[in-house]
């Protein structure tokens, strides 16, 4: 029997935006700490969503190059299942963080040309998971949730030795054709299922969750 597609709701704002992600069956939570996004909580606010989870739903933390002082914070005060780092974050980075925290990791790398390819592997003994995702365009103000793809032709039947995770301008019209193209087993969407920046939707994320798992 084939798995079926495990689903990310990143950027997460609300409790309802938690409640309709675990009601559709998504697999994980994404909480966005990065200043410049319409989706980035405060410790605070991250703190009472994480706790409203129900069990299940893992909770990620979106950050972006982000120092020791803020995760030591972060990880005191937010109960977590994984770090994403979405920065420029180098493999040894990588690694000082997975040991400093004792969570998984999960490291975002930027696709736009088959040469990207080539950083994601320095990642693969370091990072629990990879996050594939779209990069942005050079004077971009967000690292992800552009709503942006790459062209998925250049990963078609990669396989590597860790999970992985596709992003990148994905919707409830287009990841079915997303997975079918990559094989890809797991999702990442964001901006794809909102109706306003940072406002998700929730029969869209329905539709999402249903589209990748039919």
């Amino acid at each position: 029997m084939t798995k079926r597609v495990s689903v990310k709701i990143c950027g997460l704002t609300s409790a309802d935006h938690v409640d309709a992600a675990a009601r559709a069956g998504a697999a994980y939570g994404g909480f966005v700490f990065f200043a410049k996004s319409p989706r980035h909580l405060s410790l605070a606010q991250a703190r009472a969503l994480a706790s409203h989870a129900p069990l299940g739903l893992a909770k990620v933390a979106l950050v972006v190059d982000a120092e020791d002082a803020f995760l030591d914070d972060l990880t005191a005060q937010v109960p977590l299942d994984m770090l994403q780092l979405h920065g420029h974050e180098t493999p040894d980075r990588v690694r000082a963080v997975k040991a400093r925290y004792g969570l998984p990791v999960m490291k975002a790398v930027g696709v736009a040309d088959a040469s990207d390819l080539d950083s994601l592997e320095s990642y693969l003994k370091v990072a629990d998971q990879l996050l594939v995702d779209a990069k942005p365009p050079r004077n971009a103000d967000l690292p992800g949730g552009n709503g942006l793809a790459f062209d998925w032709r250049l990963i078609a039947g990669r396989r590597w030795p860790i999970p992985w995770m596709l992003a990148g301008g994905l919707s409830p019209q287009n990841v079915a054709e997303a997975i079918a193209m990559t094989g890809a087993r797991q999702v990442d969407v964001s901006s794809g299922v909102e109706s306003a920046p940072g406002v998700k939707d929730a029969a869209r994320i329905s539709a999402f969750v249903a589209a990748a798992q039919a």
